[in-house]
């Protein structure tokens, strides 16, 4: 009976291996939407969102968001705003939501320079609100710490690297 089982075992292992390594291609490739963490006391509004392509400083990129559970028989609502050098494109700020539908919305914004701004996105539904704060990305992050001068060694002998702080 071993013998029969250990080739379908071999087989749901290398297909368990397989969808493994799968599921973080389909992602890089740029396919799946990301999914806002929600609160339990906040609006119950799903948000998926989605940067559309590779942002670039004075470019307009796209970004996909996606909304549900919308579950009030008025609808909800959602409010977008933009911070830390990003401009939003076009004068379109608030949407209504209908009820038990998914709804998905394209917005594009505009960095301003290299570094990371963000698109808020603000659901209210029953009287409650809730906030994503959805990071656009422009250049690579710094793969090392800057120079900020030497480290220095406490009465304890830990090492400690004195920062400037702003």
């Amino acid at each position: 009976m071993f013998q029969r089982q250990h080739p379908v075992r071999i087989a749901a292992a290398f297909l368990a291996c397989a969808l493994a390594l799968a599921a973080p291609l389909a992602q890089a490739a740029g396919g799946a939407l990301t999914r806002a963490p929600m609160k339990a006391n906040g609006a119950g509004v799903g948000v998926q969102y989605k940067v559309d392509g590779t942002p670039e400083a004075g470019r307009p990129v796209s970004v996909l968001l996606s909304f549900d559970g919308v579950s009030s028989p008025t609808g909800a609502s959602v409010r977008i705003s933009t911070e830390g050098g990003l401009t939003l494109v076009g004068s379109e700020t608030v949407r209504s939501l209908p009820s038990n539908q998914a709804t998905t919305w394209t917005v594009q914004v505009v960095p301003a320079a290299s570094g990371i701004g963000y698109l808020n996105v603000f659901t209210t539904q029953s009287g409650a609100t809730s906030a994503t704060s959805i990071p656009v990305s422009v250049g690579k992050p710094s793969a090392t710490l800057p120079a900020s001068g030497t480290l220095k060694q406490s009465a304890d002998g830990e090492k400690i690297l004195p920062m400037q702080v702003k």
